[in-house]
């Protein structure tokens, strides 16, 4: 497929998501069975197009003066990947399978794509009405913590040291050029190519034979500052598919025991599979079965519980772009109140001593700070403990995570503008 053919099959794949609203991978995939002539490299730079212009919509449409799917993807051309108005009416030419020419009012507005008098969530790119929540986070600076969040995400690397070491893992991976990452020190980084194209990292020999999982390094980072011993009980209350039970297990060098549980089965699936490729042999994992508490025997004996909280998902913008135009302010109000539920109910499980690590992949006061203030209000033994005695999980990369993080008195948040992570929060509470 030519550049400009692959221009109108996102135009196309952006009008069925305006009418459908769906996730766009689901859009790219029937697009995909419905074009089986459009190659790997094809459909990787459609998707590349789709999800540019997802991560830069507002400032595409304040440009162009409108939201239809081709003045979005135009728009993106100006404002993303910063094609000029010449290059961009190359590409629409109304040749064969290229979009039309450029109306007068396009070339126009694409020859100065200008932002300097649009209002913060243009020029940030996210939803009107999260502009007050982010402004109570970040104040002035939530524009550029919106445009690093519409930046495009590297592809980030665990390495498991129940299987291999870190030096090892960089060695046999060095054809893909991983860096280590900045704050991790299981972290490798693997930037994609010009059209956003990852590696197939599922056919290393390093990932069949559980070497490495892919894991954010703020996810990871996440995981390291809850602190797991080696011996110790932890409890893992929403492990979903298992990201971070794994990087528990590897942390407590396969030692002591730990539950993995998470209120929806399905969820749980892929857990068993990653567990043995992994080599994980501490794990216990623990599934819902109608009404009975199929944890209770687990009350007041956790050295650890960590709530990796299910949340509006706002730091993860970078990998899914679509999210942010599809949230709804529901959705925060229904993150919440599961959010509070699932404190008040860890509680129950941590021994004298213990503590629970409270995790979200979220930018918002309201599922971060605000969650532990209120905890803290209904559960007066406990406290916060320190981020400057959290980041020393860490060694002396801690210091440094500290100075880049947005630090409160409840705990830590990483961004990408800030730690080049994803968007995580992490706070540490522990019973006295």
């Amino acid at each position: 497929m030519t550049p400009a053919a692959r221009l109108s099959a996102a135009i196309d794949i952006l009008a069925d998501l305006a009418v459908r609203r769906r996730p766009a991978s689901e859009s790219l995939k029937d697009w995909g069975l419905r074009h089986r002539f459009a190659g790997s490299g094809d459909r990787a730079a459609i998707a590349g197009l789709v999800f540019d212009t997802l991560r830069r919509r507002a400032s595409a449409a304040y440009v162009m003066g409108s939201d239809e799917p081709r003045a979005l993807v135009l728009g993106m051309l100006a404002v993303m990947r910063g094609l000029d108005l010449d290059a961009i009416a190359r590409l629409a030419d109304g040749s064969r399978f290229a979009p039309a020419q450029l109306s007068a009012d396009e070339r126009t507005r694409l020859a100065d794509p200008n932002l300097e008098t649009a209002p913060p969530w243009v020029k940030g790119d996210y939803a009107q009405w999260l502009d007050p929540s982010l402004a109570r986070t970040f104040g002035a600076e939530r524009v550029d913590e919106g445009r690093a969040l519409a930046a495009r995400a590297p592809l980030d690397l665990r390495v498991n040291t129940l299987v291999a070491a870190p030096d090892a893992v960089l060695q046999e991976l060095a054809h893909l050029s991983p860096e280590p990452g900045r704050f991790s020190p299981l972290a490798l980084r693997i930037q994609l190519d010009t059209e956003g194209k990852a590696p197939p990292l599922t056919s290393e020999a390093a990932f069949v034979k559980g070497a490495v999982e892919v894991q954010d390094e703020g996810s990871q980072i996440a995981a390291i500052l809850a602190g797991p011993m080696p011996g110790a009980q932890v409890l893992d209350l929403c492990a979903g598919a298992g990201g971070k039970t794994l990087a528990l297990a590897g942390l407590m060098d396969n030692k002591g025991q730990l539950y993995a549980y998470d209120s929806d089965i399905r969820r749980l699936k892929p857990i068993h599979e990653r567990l043995q490729r992994a080599q994980v042999r501490n794990v216990q994992v623990r599934a819902p079965r109608g009404a009975a508490d199929v944890l209770a025997d687990l009350e007041g004996r956790m050295d650890l519980v960590l709530i990796d909280a299910p949340c509006t998902g706002t730091g993860t913008w970078r990998r899914n772009p679509d999210a942010k135009w599809r949230m709804r302010p529901g959705a925060l109000a229904e993150r919440i109140a599961e959010q509070a539920r699932i404190l008040a109910d860890a509680a129950r499980f941590v021994r004298p001593g213990g503590r629970i690590a409270y995790v979200t992949c979220s930018l918002l006061d309201e599922e971060n700070g605000a969650q532990i203030r209120g905890f803290l209000e209904s559960h007066p033994d406990f406290s916060v403990v320190p981020p400057l005695e959290t980041v020393l999980a860490l060694g002396s990369r801690g210091l440094g995570l500290r100075a880049a993080a947005l630090e409160s008195a409840e705990g830590l948040l990483l961004t990408p503008r800030r730690t080049g992570t994803d968007g995580f929060y992490i706070s540490v509470v522990r019973r006295e």
